[in-house]
């Protein structure tokens, strides 16, 4: 070591510095300076997996965080993700990162509907670190297309990611196509319940936290191979109800109808400028998905673990949470026939009025 030289650092401390400064980078939309620093780490011999999942996974949870405590705007968040996808794309890139396939062939997508590509991404960069062929399909992948590229590859396995729990129908139906023609497939992302119960449920032959978890199940054996199931699409014998279908139809109506009383029901609202109007809208819109994704499940939790996170998610932008009892109520006005619609809407209405730790971001 010449005069002057700083120590060099243990690998944990490297890895905490490191992801300081790619903070610093992105949280300026700098996007030269935060390739040029994974770059960087990998040229000082820096594990790649180590910069993938401990350094910009690490970093992207950040951002995150800063989004939902109101930090920073939508537009910024977007931004972040942005150059954070370009890092993982650069170090993809990178002498250190090329590994000759020596494994099976994984095909990793997001769900129909999942916008959250950078999870999948990732999962697919240590797959190839670790050895595999892969074939990374991004996000908003519908089933009949993931289904025929399965035909043409003859995948050992699928890897299917999503992040927002309304997503989870459609993760159903790509599972159970999957299935269909013999390929198991793992799961993994927020969406999926943080135990996985929700991969349980929907009949994936696996489930994993995240990327590392992924790529360690994956290493150990095959996944097990799809059986033909007995129950014949009676998974979830709830459905029968029809409670998910007709909401799911009549969102836009229900939506219209919630939004027109509750100027009535919270007179708050009159004062709203068009801006506010447009995010009551919206958000009552996320309401009736996420009580739609609830019925699917039969999931009571899923509905309040939400209605909490919006509650927080208001406060923190400033946005007193009271208009969220008025529109509960309305909407169980609405759907008075749906007795588990109604059960659901009234256990929100209860997690609002309870003393509750803060949530993380819904699943």
């Amino acid at each position: 070591m010449s005069p002057g030289t700083p120590p060099r650092l243990p690998d944990d401390e490297r890895l905490r510095d490191l992801a300081g400064r790619l903070w610093d980078a992105v949280a300026a939309g700098d996007e030269y300076t935060a390739t040029g620093t994974v770059l960087r780490a990998l040229d000082d011999g820096l594990d790649p997996e180590h910069v993938l999942l401990d350094v910009i996974a690490t970093v992207q949870g950040r951002v995150g965080e800063q989004w939902a405590a109101n930090r920073i705007s939508v537009a910024q968040e977007h931004a972040a993700t942005s150059i954070n996808e370009r890092a993982v794309a650069a170090l993809a890139l990178h002498p250190a990162a090329r590994t000759t396939p020596h494994r099976g062939r994984i095909t990793v997508a997001c769900v129909d509907g999942e916008w959250h590509a950078l999870p999948a991404r990732l999962v697919a960069e240590v797959l190839k670190l670790r050895g595999w062929r892969v074939d990374y399909l991004g996000a908003q992948v519908p089933a009949p297309h993931l289904i025929s590229h399965l035909h043409t590859t003859k995948a050992d396995a699928v890897a299917l990611s999503s992040s927002i729990a309304t997503r989870l129908p459609a993760a159903h139906a790509a599972i159970t196509a999957c299935q269909a023609i013999g390929v198991p497939v793992l799961v993994g992302g927020a969406a999926f319940g943080p135990d996985g119960r929700y991969a349980r449920l929907l009949g994936a032959q696996a489930w994993a936290t995240d990327a590392r978890t992924a790529a360690d199940r994956l290493a150990a054996g095959p996944l097990p191979c799809p059986q033909p199931d007995p129950r014949q699409g009676d998974d979830l014998p709830h459905l029968a109800d029809q409670e998910y279908t007709m909401v799911v139809r009549g969102k836009d109506a229900l939506v219209r109808t919630v939004f027109l009383a509750l100027a009535d029901a919270f007179p708050a609202m009159r004062g709203y400028d068009d801006t506010q109007r447009e995010r009551t809208a919206e958000d009552l819109a996320h309401i009736v998905e996420f009580l739609a994704t609830a019925l699917y499940l039969d999931d009571d939790g899923l509905f309040t673990g939400f209605i909490a996170w919006t509650a927080h998610i208001l406060r923190a932008r400033g946005v007193p949470p009271q208009s969220l009892p008025p529109a509960l109520a309305l909407l169980a006005r609405e759907l008075k026939d749906f007795p588990r619609a109604v059960r659901i809407l009234r256990r929100g209405t209860e997690t609002l009025t309870t003393d509750h730790p803060t949530p993380g971001t819904p699943a």
